[in-house]
């Protein structure tokens, strides 16, 4: 059992660093509070990863053929990495780190899987569009109901704080769904853990991260880009659990970070360009494009310090 420390602290960094995700607008605009968000984001992650985590799963194990040491290694670089990169505020993407570190070992195996890569990559560049564009037709389509009931100020308050309670809890079963494959499915590929205790692994140590570290990027991530109004942060809540539930359905992981910077974005250019942080998206994107990068360098580093040898002098 030593040997899923690597999937749990991977489940723990991802729970950590994406609950921001799914939870974090709500949180940053003061229309739900962090413990209610944190409750519910854990719970709900949860019963997404049990529930759904199937198709993801089979699609991350496809890509790899490790022995459990493989898997191991897999799981703690990608985990390290996320865990550098929550130390330093930058929701980067968890599925990029697991997808660098497979291409580590896949190095060290001389066996990369880039066929099976191709629609993982597809999916990488669309999910922060395909966002954005659900944002932007979100926005248009609820502002029409809005503007149409007029509701007094008390009303629309109590009506977008129960919406962002729905709306996160929506996005972390999506979540769950989407992202339990980065943490456990390598250790099913290794032969393991089977799918079902897999999900159930995978599941509860995501919301281990969410209850014990998501706090600091939860109650930041709304404002880094572009500084959100209730109803816009309502709006990039649905537009990410939606982003996130196709991607489930269609059984490719993909980046929650991903997914609520296009949200984000699709917001700022309703709400003019001048809006959007510029300096923020840019150390955003060198996050993404640095992240499987590091976390295939971390694999490669931490197989070959494994496998160090001390051959004593005659």
């Amino acid at each position: 059992m030593l040997s899923l420390f690597g999937g749990v602290f991977m489940g723990w960094a991802l729970g950590a660093n994406d609950a921001a995700n799914v939870s974090g607008t709500a949180v940053s605009s003061k229309m739900v509070k962090f413990r209610t968000a944190a409750i519910l984001a854990s719970i709900f992650v949860f019963l997404g990863a049990k529930l759904s985590g199937r198709a993801g799963i089979e699609t991350i194990k496809a890509l790899t053929h490790f022995s459990l040491e493989h898997a191991v290694i897999s799981s703690v670089a990608a985990a390290i990495t996320v865990s550098i990169m929550t130390v330093f505020r930058l929701p980067i993407s968890t599925s990029q780190s697991v997808v660098g570190s497979i291409i580590g070992i896949g190095i060290i195996n001389r066996q990369v899987n880039f066929d099976g890569m191709g629609k993982v990559f597809a999916c990488w560049f669309g999910t922060p569009v395909g966002c954005a564009i659900v944002a932007i037709i979100l926005y248009k389509f609820f502002a029409i109901i809005y503007n149409r009931f007029k509701p007094n100020i008390f009303e629309s308050d109590a009506v977008i704080r129960s919406a962002m309670i729905v709306a996160g809890s929506f996005g972390a079963y999506a979540l769950g769904a989407n992202n339990v494959a980065n943490v456990t499915a390598v250790f099913v590929g290794a032969g393991m853990l089977s799918v079902f205790y897999a999900a159930l692994i995978g599941g509860l140590s995501i919301a281990l991260g969410i209850i014990t570290n998501s706090r600091t990027l939860m109650e930041t991530i709304g404002n880094k880009l572009v500084k959100l109004d209730p109803f816009s942060a309502l709006i990039v809540l649905l537009a990410v659990g939606t982003t996130i539930q196709i991607y489930s359905l269609i059984g490719v992981p993909v980046s929650s970070s991903q997914a609520i910077v296009g949200g984000v974005l699709g917001i700022g250019v309703i709400r003019g360009v001048n809006t959007i942080k510029h300096r923020m998206l840019i150390n955003i994107l060198i996050g993404w494009f640095l992240t499987p990068f590091v976390a295939c360098l971390f694999a490669l580093a931490i197989n070959f310090f494994i496998h160090l040898r001390y051959i004593p002098h005659q």
